[in-house]
């Protein structure tokens, strides 16, 4: 089969009802996702949403059954070779050799790439330095901290240059220096002119590194746009509370109910309740005088923005798509087509 050359006007990634099954099993159920280049792109979804699945299925792993899939205008199906050209994929695990120090692991990459040894050298120190791997290029990597192993993954990853580098759960089992250290190198990556696709369970992920965010549940695109635009699509601003003493919890909770016409969260380990604003909370001086009014101690009362955790758990825990899979409306920036 001929290959065709990658289009620098198509979009980086179009799926068009894509759709992939295994067995009885349906993992994408008609995905309808079309995403610019220059941006880095979050997928988020609950476990089971899907988003493994699409991932592989972009890096030519997983043949899709129903819909197509685009990288840069290649079909994933009918140019297999042009599109694994184009990307690089880093998995959930660290693919490194333990008693290989980094510049060596690098080094085996880049001759398995078909770059002769002095190529493969001067690759290796291309990417430790856009990594910062240089004080522990010569030291074995089974000795590195998780960060490194990942850092040193992700530069695996990079020796063939990618157009496109997916990042399957980056930060999975790091701990916050580690996620710190994973998140400068995709940083680094992006200003290189790299364009990323990283799947995530940590929000806090998507809103520092992804321009663009889409969810994804039950194997379809129900919300996307920015970090801002899924935040303010939840609703209105959220009133969090922390009484003074627990035993208050029940009245406040009562009182938070009756002010904002929404039940409220409530988290008796740290005092602290939230509730969306979305009822007759008109501003904050009204809250605290109705609190006063009822005799509930009031430590800290606070009206804030949503948080792009409590965006995610109010559209993932949508009855109406968890019943059916039908779309939520996006917001207009985001470009999708209508499939169904």
């Amino acid at each position: 089969m001929s290959e065709t050359a990658p289009s620098n006007e198509a979009p980086l990634i179009e799926a068009v009802a894509l759709e992939v099954r295994f067995g009885k099993v349906t993992a994408l159920d008609g995905l309808d996702l079309s995403a610019p280049t220059g941006e880095v792109l979050a997928i988020l979804g609950p476990n089971g949403a899907g988003k493994t699945t699409f991932v592989r299925t972009i890096a030519t792993l997983v043949a899709p059954s129903g819909g197509t899939l685009s990288v840069r205008g290649l079909d994933v199906t009918e140019h297999p070779t042009g599109v694994r050209r184009e990307i690089g994929l880093a998995g959930q695990a660290a693919a490194v050799e333990p008693t290989m120090t980094g510049r060596e692991n690098l080094e085996m990459v880049a001759r398995l790439f078909g770059h002769r040894r002095r190529r493969a050298r001067a690759v290796a120190d291309e990417v430790i330095e856009l990594l910062d791997l240089g004080e522990v290029a010569g030291r074995r990597s089974g000795g590195y901290s998780g960060g490194q192993r990942r850092r040193l993954d992700l530069g695996a990853s990079l020796v063939g240059a990618p157009r496109l580098l997916l990042l399957d759960e980056p930060t999975t089992g790091l701990d916050p220096a580690g996620r710190a250290e994973v998140w400068a190198a995709v940083r680094n990556l992006v200003g290189g002119g790299t364009d990323v696709l990283l799947t995530t369970h940590y929000l806090e992920e998507a809103d520092e590194l992804a321009e663009r965010v889409v969810v994804i549940d039950r194997g379809r695109a129900i919300a996307a746009g920015t970090a801002s635009e899924l935040k303010a699509g939840i609703g209105r601003d959220v009133i969090e509370v922390v009484l003074a003493t627990t035993d208050q919890l029940g009245a406040a909770a009562s009182l938070l109910e009756r002010l904002t016409a929404d039940a409220p969260v409530i988290d008796p380990g740290n005092r602290r309740l939230r509730s969306r604003a979305d009822g007759g909370v008109l501003d904050l001086a009204e809250a605290i005088r109705a609190f006063q009014g009822g005799g509930v101690a009031v430590e800290e009362i606070a009206l804030r923005r949503p948080t792009l955790d409590e965006a995610f758990l109010a559209l993932t825990a949508s009855p109406s798509t968890a019943r059916s899979g039908v779309d939520r409306p996006l917001p207009d920036s985001v470009s999708t087509g209508d499939h169904s």
